[in-house]
C-alpha cells in the first residue's frame, strides 16, 4: 500500500491507527467539503459553463490523491459528486446532472487513484507532484473518453460532445497541474518540518 504525505507524517509523530484514520477522515471531509463549495463559487462567478472551463471539482480531488493517496483520494472522489447530486437535488438543480453523475465519478475516480500513486514519491520528493497531476488528468481524461465511446451514443455524452467537453477545459486542466502540486509541495513541507 502507498503511504501518503500525511500518512508518513502522521507515523512520524507516533499516531495510533485510530488517531491516523480519525485526522485522515477530518482532512477527507474537509476536501469533500471544498469540492461541494468551489463549483458553486466558480459557477456564481463564471455561470454555468465555467464548471465545463475551470473543473472545480476536481481540483480538490487532485489534491485529495496526492495528499491522502489512492483508497482515500478514490473515496473523496466517489462521495464529493454524489453528495453535490443530491444536495443541489434538493434544491431543484442537480450538479452534476443525473446523466454525468456516473462519468464523472468514473473520472474523478480514476484522477484521484493515478495521482495516489504516486503519493509515495511525493513522500521522498515534492517534485514528483508535478507528473502524478498532468498523467492523472491524461488518465482520467482518457478515462471519460472512454466511458463515452462505451456507454454514451445516444445521449448527451456522445464522443463529439465529450470531446468538445475536454477542449473547453483544457485552461483548467492546465492551471491544477500547475496549482495543484504546488500546493502539494507546500503541505508537504508544512508536514515534514520539525518543529
Amino acid at each position: 500500500m502507498n503511504e501518503s504525505i500525511l500518512e508518513n507524517a502522521l507515523s512520524r509523530k507516533n499516531f495510533s491507527e485510530r488517531a491516523k484514520f480519525t485526522v485522515k477522515s477530518i482532512v477527507a471531509l474537509g476536501i469533500v467539503a471544498l469540492a461541494l463549495l468551489l463549483p458553486q463559487v466558480v459557477h456564481i462567478a463564471a455561470g454555468r459553463s465555467g464548471g465545463v472551463t475551470w473543473l472545480p471539482m476536481y481540483l480538490p480531488v487532485l489534491l485529495g490523491g496526492c495528499v491522502l493517496g489512492v483508497a482515500w483520494g478514490a473515496g473523496i472522489a466517489t462521495l464529493a459528486p454524489v453528495v453535490s447530486f443530491l444536495l443541489t437535488l434538493a434544491v431543484g438543480n442537480p450538479m452534476p446532472a443525473a446523466e454525468r453523475l456516473p462519468f464523472i465519478v468514473t473520472e474523478l475516480a480514476v484522477i484521484a487513484a493515478v495521482a495516489g500513486l504516486f503519493s509515495k514519491n511525493i513522500v521522498k520528493n515534492g517534485w514528483a507532484a508535478f507528473p502524478a497531476a498532468a498523467l492523472a488528468f491524461v488518465a482520467g481524461r482518457a478515462s471519460f473518453l472512454l466511458c463515452a465511446a462505451v456507454f454514451g451514443s445516444g445521449t448527451q455524452f456522445a464522443l463529439p460532445a465529450v470531446w468538445a467537453q475536454i477542449k473547453a477545459g483544457i485552461y483548467g486542466v492546465v492551471a491544477q497541474i500547475v496549482l495543484v502540486p504546488v500546493a502539494v509541495t507546500v503541505i508537504r513541507y508544512l508536514l515534514q518540518r520539525e518543529k
